[in-house]
């Protein structure tokens, strides 16, 4: 089991291309944690406004009647990807990782994939 901290920096400093990372509760739009960004992307922010995006893609598939769970959300820019990867433990009810991508540099499989592993190992 990892730390918010220590999952914060292991996605920053493993993903190839990453701006910046946060954990945020899309129930208060409030990053808990964050590294990374700058002036050309305010993690609060960011973090704050994919809450919405969130909260519409849960309450669409409530109106489609899907049970199903989000895996993730892809965000594609002309210069950036966004993913948005809701928690799925118990203890991460609420909560999801959001990390900022620079598309010419990042591998949007890898970062999937190491955001998958770092949920698993992340206690919160």
């Amino acid at each position: 089991m990892s730390t918010l901290e220590t999952a914060l920096k292991e996605i920053m400093g493993s993903v190839e291309g990453t701006i910046g990372v946060a954990l945020v509760d899309y129930n208060s739009g409030m990053a808990l944690g964050l590294i990374g960004g700058g002036p050309d992307l305010d993690l609060n922010v960011a973090a704050a406004g994919n809450t919405d995006v969130v909260r519409a893609k849960l309450r669409a598939m409530e109106l489609l009647n899907l049970d199903e769970a989000i895996e993730d959300i892809l965000i594609t820019l002309s210069t950036q990807y966004h993913l948005i990867r809701p928690l799925t433990s118990r203890s991460g009810k609420g909560l999801f990782l959001y990390l900022a991508l620079d598309r010419n540099r990042a591998n949007l499989a890898m970062a999937r994939h190491q955001l998958k592993k770092v949920e698993t190992d992340l206690e919160v």
